[in-house]
């Protein structure tokens, strides 16, 4: 069984198909990566997954179970995390907060024992602080714990952003777009990271566009365009499918699909 697997995935606005039949499957243990040109409807596939979109038609499971009608924030405690394109911190709080925010997630204290601060609510809170000092430094931003995010740098800040999905404890985690932004060094360190990721037990389905980086590190590929899957594979397999090339190097694309 695949950890993950989308099954027939469309989804229309207005009358435009930003999906249509697209069906793949994440092992567990891979680095997945997707890829396309803009407006391809990589990140429209990432809502799906992640419950922010609801598909017009298709399926997706996640460990056997259907997920596709499902709410984000149970398909968060589920096992999926993502990450966003564009920045979603909370810029009034520190680095450690922002993070603790995402370890909530796993916390068991109810609202009344929050409101009273009862014994067992201090304690798990203790546990959540502790838990997501130990994120920040794994992404190697410990030091900055206290530092308000509006001080971080903008690649210290997607750090951020992956401490706080990491806090969850997916299975899976959805990187839409991390390199983004990123200058070579930190494109090259954030490589490495998501290796440790992957290394750690965590799955990773990869939205980017930095094809180096993409081929670097991915055991896996489906490439999209206008919506519809072109071409899937190994790094290898994709370098030389001529689909990809005419679309990448600007020559004739056939419509064809695979």
């Amino acid at each position: 069984m695949s950890l993950l697997e989308v099954q027939g995935i469309a989804r229309a606005f207005g009358g435009v198909q930003a999906l249509q039949e697209v069906s793949f499957a994440v092992e567990t243990g891979q680095i997945h990566a997707v890829i396309g040109p803009n407006g391809a409807g990589k990140t429209t596939l990432f809502n799906i997954i992640s419950g922010l979109l609801r598909p017009h038609a298709g399926r997706i499971t996640f460990l056997g179970r259907d997920i596709t009608a499902l709410p984000p924030h149970r398909i968060s405690r589920a096992g999926i995390a993502r990450t966003f394109q564009t920045l979603a911190l909370f810029e009034n709080m520190t680095v450690l907060e922002n993070v603790m925010v995402g370890r909530h997630l796993r916390s068991h204290s109810g609202a009344v024992a929050a409101a009273l601060r009862l014994p067992r609510q201090l304690h798990e809170e203790k546990r959540i602080r502790e838990a997501a000092l130990g994120y920040l430094s794994s992404v190697g931003l410990f030091s900055k714990a206290e530092a308000p995010v509006s001080a971080l740098s903008f690649g210290q800040r997607r750090l951020v952003e992956l401490a706080r999905a990491l806090a969850t404890e997916p299975r899976l985690l959805l990187l839409d777009e991390p390199a983004s932004g990123l200058n070579p060094r930190e494109t090259d360190d954030l490589a490495q990271l998501i290796r440790r990721v992957r290394d750690d037990s965590v799955t990773v389905l990869l939205v980017e566009h930095d094809m180096s980086m993409v081929m670097d590190i991915s055991d896996e590929i489906l490439v999209l365009h206008y919506g519809r899957p072109i071409a899937s594979g190994s790094p290898a397999e994709i370098r030389a499918d001529p689909e990809v090339i005419a679309i990448y190097l600007g020559g004739e694309f056939t419509g064809a699909a695979c």
